[in-house]
């Protein structure tokens, strides 16, 4: 028994380490690239007039997104898990779904909205007989602009973590600060935000990584970011030594939030309910409060999700007769996709199962490595390497390469419903198991494949979506004639055909809304459990 349970641990550690390299070596490849190829004009160049304002202008970007996500999510799921108030039971899960809206689109549709021609402004000038030099309305082609994009379709991040924190307090906590005196603000500011404030931190990393991340909002919209110079440096400058050196600046401030959100999970537990303590019942507000909070929840939802995704079905029904053919797109979109999944499955269950137990961590480091490398960089990383190789990147070829950097950046996205459906077995199981001599592929196929199924279609599902909304990977790698909806949707942007860009847009939003209804429904389950 003992050789046995010594060739299984070193089975385990050996696909371990496989997929950990499959996963980390686009974002290795970049990191080194950066740090040792030589530099040319281009890089001094930008070295000396772009670096720092790439760089300014991402970190601002970061900051005016994270007060605007706070603002927002902290309030509404302090409302909806505490409080009674009309239309609680759909806000408790509709304010989930503005993550189904990828932020590039987000941008086409305000641009739309917002501009001289669009509804908003229209409505003015009929009503007031102003013409559009005559009064001043916001503009998104800013920072601002761009911040306020990004944070309509992030702050979900933070809404589901804090939501869970706020409803897993403990009610003698809440109670005590009560009989002390503290009035409901004092409550949630000295005693429930400080206990929820791991979960927030953690929840608004994942989403300051996504924001860094960003192409297609911040290029359309004109910001020159660190994720908008990389692919210039390699589109439009032909520099790989260039963009490899941009991207080290971008995977420092990835890295640096990911290790945030690491150090935030492990601080997090220290409020939640065990059986000796009971959550809060939500309290019902009076009519004033009440309808205040329905306002505030309903405002998020309309600015974020129904102003958007309504002004999307709109216009595909009135411009149906200039809707461009997107059959070549979508079959492009639904293969990649397809065998982005399969592959980033394969890497989400081996690294799942080989890094049970005492390696669980290490498995959780790996995956967020590389969810937390933007797109550009793992494609970049990719380049590099088999350009070293001195490989060619066509055809085929490169459509295996484009599925690579998929699985390497979003095996966590389908690993984590894995890894919770894992952790919900009895460790006891693992030991009935291997004293009844289950090994191998028999041990795969009948005790760990059936422990992790209810984790598999989620997984399945978010993975799916994940790959089909990719932009700046897929802008670099794909071979020619492979344009996706996402790349469709870009294309006709960036040439300011917004009304060809509406239908791929509105069909990556609609796939979009499937694992997050799915998200939402288990979060709403899991708590009527509880």
């Amino acid at each position: 028994m003992n050789l046995l349970t010594a060739y299984q641990g070193q089975t385990r550690r050996l696909t371990f380490l496989t997929v950990t390299g499959f996963i980390l070596l686009p974002v290795a490849v970049a990191i080194w690239f950066g740090l040792t190829l030589g530099g040319g004009e281009t890089w001094s160049h930008i070295l000396n007039n772009r670096l720092a304002p790439y760089t300014a202008t991402t970190l601002g970007m970061l900051c005016l997104v994270a007060v605007q996500v706070l603002l927002i999510a902290v309030p509404a799921a302090w409302l909806v898990s505490r409080y009674r108030f009309p239309g609680r039971a759909i806000f408790n899960w509709a304010l989930v779904l503005p993550l189904a809206v990828p932020g590039y689109v987000m941008a086409y549709v305000w641009a739309e909205l917002s501009g001289v021609s669009g509804p908003f402004q229209t409505f003015i000038r009929d009503m007031t007989g102003l013409r559009a030099r005559d009064y001043f309305f916001p503009d998104v082609y800013n920072l601002p602009g761009l911040s306020f994009v990004l944070a309509t379709t992030l702050f979900p991040y933070v809404y589901i973590t804090a939501r869970a924190a706020f409803a897993n307090q403990s009610l003698s906590t809440l109670e005590a600060a009560r009989s002390l005196g503290a009035s409901h603000h004092r409550t949630f500011w000295h005693v429930a935000l400080p206990a929820a404030r791991p979960a927030i931190v953690a929840g608004l990393a994942l989403a300051m990584m996504e924001a860094a991340a960003d192409y297609g909002a911040a290029d359309f919209l004109g910001i020159p970011t660190l994720g908008v110079g990389i692919i210039r440096a390699w589109n439009s400058f032909g520099e790989p030594a260039t963009a490899a050196r941009l991207a080290l600046v971008l995977i420092a401030i990835a890295f640096a939030f990911m290790i945030i959100e690491k150090v935030s999970r492990g601080q997090r537990g220290s409020q939640e309910t065990s059986s000796r303590w009971r959550s809060p019942d939500p309290q019902t507000l009076s009519r004033t409060s009440g309808l205040l909070a329905s306002a505030f929840c309903g405002i998020i939802l309309l600015v974020s999700f129904i102003l958007p995704v309504g002004r999307l079905l709109w216009l595909s029904l009135e411009l149906r007769a200039v809707m461009p053919d997107i059959s070549g797109p979508l079959i492009s979109t639904l293969l990649l996709a397809s065998f982005g999944t399969i592959l980033g499955l394969i890497c989400a269950i081996a690294l799942t199962l080989s890094a049970r137990g005492r390696s669980r961590q290490a498995g959780r480091l790996v995956t967020a490595a590389g969810y937390a490398a933007p797109g550009a960089v793992l494609a970049l990383g990719a380049v590099l390497f088999l350009s070293s190789s001195n490989l060619s990147i066509s055809g085929p070829f490169s459509l295996a390469i484009l599925v690579w950097v998929y699985a390497s950046r979003f095996t966590a996205a389908g690993s984590e419903p894995l890894q919770a459906a894992l952790e919900r077995a009895p460790k006891s199981l693992d030991h009935a198991t291997r004293s009844l001599g289950a090994t191998g592929l028999r041990r795969l196929i009948r005790v760990d494949l059936p422990l992790i199924s209810p984790g598999l279609w989620a997984g399945l599902l978010i993975l799916f979506v994940e790959t089909l909304k990719e932009l700046p990977a897929t802008l670099m790698l794909r071979p020619f004639g492979w344009d996706t909806l996402a790349v469709e949707a870009y294309k006709y942007a960036a040439d300011e055909r917004l009304a060809q860009a509406v239908f791929p847009s509105l069909l990556i939003t609609l796939a979009g809304l499937a694992p997050v209804l799915l998200l939402s429904w288990q979060m709403s389950r899991s708590r009527q459990v509880q």
